[in-house]
Formats: structure tokens, C-alpha cells, sequence
């Protein structure tokens, strides 16, 4: 093998490295390390945890002012995505009585042209509706 074959196979490799991603720890994750560093009395065992977990002691003091605005808990109920309308349930049943107000309106206009066609046609034949109606009542 000669020297200028020795070069080329030394080319660095064209992979492009991953750029390391920031961390982010869940409400459940940060509630869970507070848990155990509440938990540690002895010498040592607060620093061995967070070597473990591979987090910083001020992680843990901003976590924890965080636990007492009582922001972690709000943080885990959270969902992701549009938030549904809080009037939707009232426009549903909005649209829906309109909807039943038009077609009662539609029976009634329909029901008072019965009426007054029933009105002309006893004038027509003479009938007297007032005397029928207060007997059909009694």
C-alpha cells in the first residue's frame, strides 16, 4: 500500500452529529425527584441522587418554589392541542331552540290560517262559532 492510499482512507466521516437537544422534565418526573430529596437525611445521599439523575441542586430549588405555588400540580393536568370553546355547549342548545322556535312558529302561522278559514266559512254558512264554542266547553 502506498503512502497516498494511507490519506485517503483516513477521510473523516460525513455524518452529520446530532446537536444535543435541552432536557424537559415532566411534572410527574420533577414531583417524583422532590419525593426522594425530601427522603434524603444522610451525608451525601441528596448529591448522589442528583449525580443519578444527572440534574443540577438548582433544579431542585426552582422545582420546589414551583411545588409551593402549587404550579407543578397545574402543570401535569394540562392538554396540549386547541382548547374547546366553553360557550360550545351553550350554542349547541342555542341553535337547537332556534331551530324548535322556527318550526313551532311554522305550526302556528299554519294553525291560525286554519282558524280564520274555518271563521269565513261558518260567516258562509251562517254558523254561529261563538254558541258552539261555549257549548263544546261546558
Amino acid at each position: 500500500m502506498s503512502r497516498n492510499e494511507k490519506e485517503t482512507t483516513n477521510v473523516p466521516d460525513p455524518e452529520v452529529i446530532p446537536v444535543a437537544s435541552r432536557r424537559q422534565y415532566t411534572a410527574q418526573y420533577k414531583l417524583g425527584i422532590l419525593e426522594e430529596a425530601d427522603i434524603c437525611t444522610k451525608s451525601g445521599e441528596l448529591g448522589a441522587l442528583l449525580r443519578r439523575e444527572g440534574i443540577y441542586s438548582s433544579y431542585l430549588s426552582r422545582w420546589r418554589q414551583a411545588r409551593e405555588q402549587g404550579k407543578l400540580a397545574a402543570q401535569s393536568s394540562k392538554k396540549r392541542g386547541p382548547k374547546p370553546s366553553i360557550d360550545s355547549g351553550v350554542e349547541k342548545e342555542n341553535a337547537r331552540l332556534r331551530r324548535e322556535n322556527e318550526r313551532l312558529q311554522a305550526r302556528l302561522a299554519q294553525a291560525e290560517v286554519i282558524i280564520d278559514v274555518q271563521k269565513k266559512l261558518s260567516e258562509l254558512l251562517g254558523i254561529n262559532l261563538e254558541a258552539n264554542g261555549s257549548n263544546a266547553q261546558e
